[in-house]
């Protein structure tokens, strides 16, 4: 009872870290049935389209076979290195039918699943050892699905091979009114086209086994709310992950704000170390706001975007450092640059409002508060 209560509780989806560790142990999906059908029907239809070939090669092999020359009673080398012969020319010929079925086999397991090697899979468990659990195997809900499903692949079997040999069965008195060759032929054709077609009765098990078999394998995956927690905390308290992480954020952070430049008025620079890019919206009462700022590698880039857009670059060292290390993005400038920014913001107006005969205003060297002046490390009051 215990056991069922720990079961209804496992309703979270298993995380990706679950379905690592799965894999590193060797727990993967996988469908026999669709391994069954995929081989079956790829060796039967590689023999029944290449049985042009197989046919003769395998009946002169036959042939040789029971033939035997009168030397061979007295010499018993010969025999022994005839039968060598033929076996490998035997292996020969059907060596496109196993290579066919090794490629089959190999692909349709790993379609699921994918290829994964796990030694942990080939270690021994105590609890396949307990009687009590191999008792519920035999009886639970998975022996009962199996049981279903081997029992609908028979059904299906004789019924589509019991079809294909009624409505067939004038060919099959033919073919034993025919000459003798004649008749090898059409039998070996007649049979691996019924094969064939009755085979295809496992692709129809498959298409049942594949939805199945990936609903019980993420159902035994599945994890508590706690179990999510624990992982959570486990893995977010790695240093490495946590780097990771704070890594991943600033890259997102810095794209959003670089997705922004293109919509800024100016950007005031240091030149060389610092980047502040500027918006003013007339229609609204609020200042002038930060949309996108950055030193070093971020601010050449933030440089690089306002020129593939056409948008001004303002050099101020003083105010760009004082922009930069008393504001943050998305927020309005303080107080104390109001002056400064609107004298660089209307330069920049005059600048695009140029008309022929006309002139810009004159570049102005916008003047930053003492109590606002900052170095290249943020260091206040020092010229």
């Amino acid at each position: 009872m215990a056991e069922e209560s720990s079961q209804d509780d496992k309703t979270e989806e298993p995380t990706a870290r679950k379905l690592e560790k799965a894999r590193e142990d060797g727990q993967v999906l996988r469908s026999q049935d669709m391994t069954i059908a995929a081989v079956t029907i790829s060796v039967i239809a590689s023999m029944y389209v290449g049985g042009f070939w197989l046919g003769p090669q395998f009946v002169a092999i036959f042939t040789e076979a029971l033939t035997i020359p009168p030397n061979f009673a007295f010499e018993e080398n010969l025999a022994i290195g005839r039968f060598g012969r033929l076996t490998a020319d035997s292996f020969y010929v059907m060596f496109p039918v196993f290579a066919v079925a090794v490629v089959m086999a190999i692909a349709s397991a790993t379609a699921l699943g994918g290829f994964v090697v796990s030694g942990k899979a080939l270690m021994p468990k105590a609890s396949k050892l307990n009687p009590l659990k191999g008792l519920a195997r035999i009886f639970g809900t998975k022996a009962l699905v199996e049981l279903g499903k081997a029992l609908l692949k028979f059904s299906m079997v004789a019924l589509i091979g019991g079809t294909y040999l009624y409505f067939n069965f004038d060919q099959v008195l033919m073919i034993g009114q025919s000459p003798i060759m004649r008749a090898i032929v059409q039998s070996i054709e007649f049979v691996l086209f019924g094969a064939l077609i009755t085979s295809l009765a496992l692709l129809v098990i498959a298409a049942v086994d594949v939805p199945y078999q990936t609903y019980e394998f993420f159902k035994k995956l599945k994890m508590t709310k706690q179990e999510i927690k624990d992982e959570m905390k486990e893995v977010e308290g790695q240093p490495e992950v946590k780097q990771k992480i704070r890594q991943k954020q600033q890259e997102m952070a810095q794209g959003r704000m670089l997705d922004d430049v293109p919509k800024a008025d100016v950007i005031v620079t240091n030149p060389q170390h610092f980047s502040v890019a500027l918006v003013y919206e007339m229609d609204q009462e609020e200042a002038p706001k930060v949309l996108a700022k950055g030193t070093n590698m971020m601010a050449r880039r933030i440089r690089e975007v306002a020129t593939e857009n056409g948008i001004e670059i303002f050099e101020a060292p003083l105010l760009a450092r004082a922009l930069y290390f008393t504001t943050n993005i998305g927020m309005p400038i303080p107080p104390g640059l109001f002056h400064a920014v609107a004298q660089v913001i209307a330069y920049v107006y005059s600048l695009n409002s140029i008309t022929p005969g006309g002139g810009a205003m004159h570049k102005p060297r916008p003047k930053v508060p003492d109590e606002l002046i900052f170095d290249e490390l943020g260091r206040r009051n020092v010229d």
